[in-house]
């Protein structure tokens, strides 16, 4: 599986792209992305086993929406059935990344843990705004430690579950093929994923201080755009997931694998 070693300025190409498919039928991937969000969620209630389903069905379940990107790039209709097409395409060995991906992180986590034990609350108090994040971090260095640890050791997971999803189940790549080709493919393209990064950083930066204005001038219109902004916002982003998947590997089939 060769991957594209492409140049940083795709990095913003692939959000154009997104939004030029999302445009095409906003209507079937911004309700696949609210399904797909709407299904966490009531996992994620559910005690104990809850977290680990979402983990372990999480590749299938995206990949009905890059299906639906996909049928909708390609100019084919499809409807919201496409939100279950993925557990009709190599489960096993999407359940097999997803229960990686879980194992790596419970790892990570639980060593973060042991570096600094109350790094979880200290965590939800910055986030509730009870605590500063520069004082937090000078009075704790043993919490500066393991916030490090989290941030380095989640780079190279993210990268190797990138792509791994649509390897395994186009390409049918193995789960621990798909994981290394991700990686190797994020790591030759780490330029133009840096600027993809940074870009949707500014869009929503930018979508913020929109927001902002509007709710200055008159409320009303700052909820709309405050609601507005994820509905388009996020299924814009996985609808250019599908596009660096598609510009990197181009057409993933099995007949392109080593």
């Amino acid at each position: 599986m060769q991957a594209r070693t492409l140049p940083a300025r795709r990095g913003w190409a692939w959000i154009v792209d997104g939004f030029a498919i999302w445009k095409r039928n906003p209507a079937l991937i911004t309700f696949l992305v609210m399904a797909y969000s709407f299904i966490q969620l009531v996992m994620f209630i559910v005690p104990y086993i809850g977290p680990i389903v979402i983990s372990l069905t999480t590749p299938a379940l995206a990949l009905g929406i890059y299906n639906g990107c996909k049928a909708v790039a390609e100019g084919r209709k499809v409807g919201p059935e496409v939100m279950f097409s993925g557990f009709r395409q190599q489960l096993p060995e999407l359940i097999k990344i997803g229960g990686i991906n879980f194992l790596c992180t419970l790892a990570l986590v639980g060593l973060a843990v042991l570096i600094d034990g109350s790094m979880g609350d200290r965590m939800v108090d910055i986030l509730l705004g009870k605590a500063d994040a520069g004082e937090t971090l000078s009075e704790n260095p043993s919490f500066g430690l393991a916030v490090l640890v989290v941030v380095v050791g989640f780079t190279p997971l993210a990268m190797a579950y990138w792509f791994a999803p649509l390897l395994a189940a186009w390409g049918k790549v193995p789960a621990v093929k798909a994981l290394f080709f991700s990686y190797v493919a994020c790591l030759r393209n780490w330029r133009a994923f840096l600027v993809y990064g940074l870009c949707l950083m500014v869009v929503t930066q930018a979508a913020s201080i929109v927001v902002i204005v509007f709710d200055l001038a008159l409320p009303i219109l700052g909820s709309l755009a405050a609601l507005a902004f994820p509905v388009v916002f996020m299924p814009v982003v996985f609808a250019s997931l599908y596009a660096n998947t598609t510009d990197v590997f181009g057409k993933i089939t099995p007949d392109e694998q080593d």
